[in-house]
Order: C-alpha cells, then structure tokens, then sequence
C-alpha cells in the first residue's frame, strides 16, 4: 500500500495489493526459513520495488516483519536479501508492537468518540505464526492500548504442528483445539476478555472465513468489510472448511489458492477465540454474540505509525 498520511489520518494513493507467500513454511519445525519460502518472498518484493518506482514519490519506504522472521535463525539472510532489492531494511516488531499497530489499523476509520462509543475493544489479528489479541479505547487517548498479547498459535504453525491429513482427522483437531484452548487459557492472565463489548476481527483468515459464514463463494473486500458475522455461523463455517479437502476448496474461491492447506489451522484458532470470548462476556452479563469483520488491520497501523512519526519530525 501507498499512501499520503497528514493530520486527518490516512489517504490511498496505490491500494493495498497481497501476495500470500507463506513465508512462515516449516519455521515452527525447524526455526529457519525455507529456501522455497525464501524465494516467494524476494520474487515479491522485487514486484513491490517496481511498484514502488512506477507510483514515484514515495517519501519513505517501510519494511515489516513479524511472527515468523522473529523465530527464523537465518533471518539475516532474509533482512539482506529484501535490502537489496527494496533500498529499506526489515524492521523486525515484537508482538506487543505488533498488536498496537493492528489496534491501531483496525480502528483508524473511527473517531474518538466512536472508539470511546464501543469500547473496550477486543481486536484479534491472527496470522501465519501469531494471534494478537488487544483491549483498548478506554484510555485517555481513544486509540490507547490497554491490554494486548502476541500468541505463538497462528494459521501455518497450528496446521503444520496438528493438522497432518487431508483433510485433518478428528483426532488431529482435538489434539489442536486442546494446544489452542491451553494458549488462550494461559493469555487470559495478561487479556481480560471478559471485558470485551466490542470484538472485532483482522487478517485474511478471519475475512475469508467471514464471507463463508455469510455463504458467499468468492472473496470482496466490499463485501467483507464492517459487516456483522454471527459467532454461530462463524463457528459453522469453521467446522465446514475443517471438514473440507484442499481438492474440495477448489469449488470454493473466497479461499485463496495460497492459504488452502493452512486455513484449517486459522479457524479454528478463531473458532475456539470466539466460544471462549462469547462464554466469558455472557457470564459478566454482557453477551457478545457477533464480531466485525475488517479489512484494515497491521498494515494500516504501519502505514499510520510511520507517517505520524514522520510528521512529529519535520
């Protein structure tokens, strides 16, 4: 993504073009990078560099990496590599940024008093390695983080530790729900849940398991942005794509070719989120029954960050 960013917040000048090129392959078995991995993530951004060069103008070039290249031992080879070609360096986030940033992107078409309006807010951004969870809007900046974590049980990692055949056992699920539910147990320590009036959902996962829940076949941004999903037809859909053969996705075109054989991992990490935040907020009293699916999340939040920095320096 492009984009110009003043005072008023953030305006697209090339909107945000995706590449799915799981770079975090095998990074959970074996702490390094894939060769293969490797090689779809420079043919990438080598594509994003001409991009870069044909838009012109283009102030400051940002670079973030985060679950997987934080856990890969060869990640200077990457760094190197996407320097190279890019002109910029890998900024390499922990996962507390991480979620700051996604809080951040998610909530950034809201104003103040539309943050204050539905907070706390629950925003959950699960990706290849990680899961965030953040709890904000309640503090004296609206868009102030209150709680938030970075869970090592993201789409790649989960299908690739649990989810073995194909399509996965039943076994297999229930060995990856019982590592989930332990996760997000242990996350409950650090993230009040039960606090959440407001839950909103990011990344491409969450999205496409999103337009399922509403029975579309192909994936639209249109479509998928702000709408309401229900956490029963969420947790159905999820059920439905685990039961569902990377043969069998083919007929189904919301699910990009690139996250077939990994989804499975991502609904459920989300599936078992949601029962548990719906358990807790009906038991505070205040049942949270859906969520918002959003198509603004990290990226946004880097885009944001970075102009606002660039701003308070000038």
């Amino acid at each position: 993504m492009i984009a110009d960013v003043d005072e008023a917040g953030l305006h697209v000048r090339v909107p945000r073009i995706m590449d799915v090129i799981r770079l975090g392959q095998d990074v959970d078995r074996n702490h390094a990078f894939a060769p293969v991995a490797l090689e779809r993530a420079y043919a990438s951004v080598a594509r994003f560099a001409e991009i870069i060069r044909l838009a012109g103008g283009v102030d400051r070039i940002h670079f973030v990496a985060t679950s997987a290249t934080r856990d890969a031992s060869n990640r200077e080879e990457f760094e190197d590599e996407v320097e190279r070609l890019l002109g910029a360096r890998p900024e390499v986030i922990p996962g507390t940024q991480e979620a700051r940033l996604s809080f951040l992107g998610a909530t950034s078409h809201l104003s103040a008093q539309q943050l204050r309006d539905k907070a706390p807010l629950l925003v959950v951004d699960l990706g290849g390695g990680s899961t965030e969870m953040v709890l904000g809007g309640t503090g004296e900046q609206a868009s102030e983080v209150a709680q938030s974590i970075s869970m090592n049980i993201g789409s790649v990692r989960m299908s690739e530790r649990h989810l073995l055949s194909d399509p996965a056992t039943a076994e297999q699920i229930a060995q990856a729900q019982d590592d989930i539910d332990g996760v997000l147990h242990d996350a409950l320590r650090t993230v009040n849940l039960e606090k959440t009036r407001t839950l909103i959902g990011v990344s491409g996962t969450i999205t496409t398991l999103s337009l399922a829940a509403q029975g579309e076949k192909v994936y639209s941004r249109e479509l998928v942005d702000g709408v309401q999903v229900s956490i029963e037809n969420a947790k159905k859909a999820a059920d439905m794509i685990l039961s569902l053969s990377t043969k069998d996705m083919e007929s189904w075109p919301v699910i990009h070719p690139g996250r077939r054989d990994v989804i499975g991992g991502g609904v459920l990490v989300y599936s078992r989120l949601l029962t548990l935040v719906n358990a807790l907020t009906r038991k505070a009293g205040h049942e949270i029954t859906s969520y918002t699916a959003s198509e603004r999340g990290l990226l946004e939040g880097i885009i944001l960050d970075a102009g606002r920095s660039m701003l308070a320096s000038r």
